[in-house]
């Protein structure tokens, strides 16, 4: 199960954001969009929202009642289910 986290606070590192999810399960990748590259270069910085896959669901719907609203670094997050990735229109 994808699970979107959003509210991160910018301190959050991809290592609390696991750790936050493992309480409740296996998790088994952490992603924080634009972590990694910025103008070609490292920045250390993400853009506020992450994705967190777990193995099974029912531990991913557990995490995402016990999660959602609660603080995460002094953020409440909000946590739902990712939206599946979608291809543009334009292409074909």
């Amino acid at each position: 199960m994808k699970i979107y986290v959003s509210n991160l606070a910018p301190e959050t590192t991809s290592e609390n954001l696991a750790e936050a999810f493992r309480a409740h399960g296996t998790v088994a990748s952490v992603s924080l969009p634009g972590e990694r590259m910025k103008d070609g270069r490292a920045s250390g910085a993400h853009r506020g929202y992450g994705f967190v896959v777990m193995h099974d669901a029912g531990e991913g719907k557990a995490a995402l009642a016990a999660l959602n609203g609660r603080p995460i670094r002094g953020s409440a997050v909000s946590v739902r289910v990712a939206n599946p990735k979608r291809t543009p229109h334009y292409v074909s």
